[in-house]
């Protein structure tokens, strides 16, 4: 038997992490920068345990506020390292992120015996526990906790998103231009990263690491092989994370699966056919003028 209020808030919860990634997953992608994606996923742990071990508490905004700091800090490291030119930019965040996130488990396993947190938490996630998770003001209960902070991260990104959305465009498709005509480009690369970082902080709970990496940049990279402009792009991205989504939680409903799992693999069975289907409308006029 079906739980419909339950699974209608899992996969809301999904949706909602998937249209967050995804609308800065396009910037990262265009920018060449989805493995700084995957570097700031893992960098960003250290600053979840120390929020929470300086505050004790799991409130979403000292969690953000400590990925944030952390994931600015790591992306300054892996800035500065390429600048500097003491090695190649993949290199520079291979060692950044998987330093820090090698920290992050560290102070999980330190501190796991003081603090609520809990290591296959953090990499897979639960998104099955959303409904159960509620928020409550008293005896008053407003919901799941879980979709009040991905609504309230969702929100933060729609309006850097709208507010930047000329800046970003010029910075990632012509960063000479932009800085000539007056865009301080530095300042809206910081400003994506801690965007990004406070989606990937947001999400780890719900989905964990492995997921946010998937819906950061494999749905994008899908919208882009059938996608011609980038309003476009950034649409058929959220529309394909909704649809990993939905899909992912049916097949792990049927098959009694991880439902984590089953979004990431749909994710990437969605890619495959987008790849393919291009592949396919590539090779007709060539068929048909042979």
């Amino acid at each position: 038997m079906i739980d419909w209020q339950s699974t209608l808030w899992v996969i809301v919860a999904g949706g909602l992490v998937a249209t967050n990634s995804a609308l800065v997953g396009c910037w990262l992608l265009l920018r060449r920068m989805a493995l700084l994606g995957d570097a700031i996923s893992h960098a960003v742990l250290p600053g979840i345990v120390l929020a929470f071990w300086l505050t004790g508490s799991r409130a979403a905004l000292p969690m953000l506020l400590g990925a944030g700091l952390i994931g600015l800090i790591s992306t300054s490291l892996i800035q500065w390292l390429s600048q500097r030119r003491f090695m190649r930019p993949d290199a520079a965040m291979g060692i950044t992120f998987t330093a820090l996130f090698a920290l992050g488990v560290l102070l999980i396993s330190r501190y796991s015996g003081q603090v609520d947190l809990d290591l296959d938490c953090v990499l897979y996630g639960e998104i099955a526990y959303v409904p159960w998770d509620l928020w409550m003001v008293g005896e008053q209960v407003l919901g799941p906790r879980a979709i009040w902070t991905l609504s309230g991260v969702l929100l933060l990104v729609l309006l850097f998103t709208l507010w930047l959305y000329k800046e970003l465009l010029a910075s990632t498709f012509d960063p000479i231009y932009a800085q000539v005509i007056g865009i301080r480009t530095r300042m809206v690369y910081y400003m994506l990263m801690a965007v990004v970082a406070a989606v990937v902080v947001a999400s780890f709970e719900v989905v964990g690491a492995i997921l946010v990496l998937a819906f950061l940049v494999v749905p994008p990279a899908t919208a882009l092989l059938i996608s011609r402009r980038l309003p476009m792009m950034i649409l058929n991205s959220v529309a394909l994370g909704w649809l990993a989504v939905v899909l992912g939680y049916m097949t792990a409903h049927m098959l009694d699966v991880s439902i984590t799992g089953s979004m990431a693999t749909v994710n990437g069975v969605l890619f495959g056919v987008a790849l393919l289907a291009t592949r396919l409308r590539a090779a007709v006029p060539t068929l048909r003028s042979g």
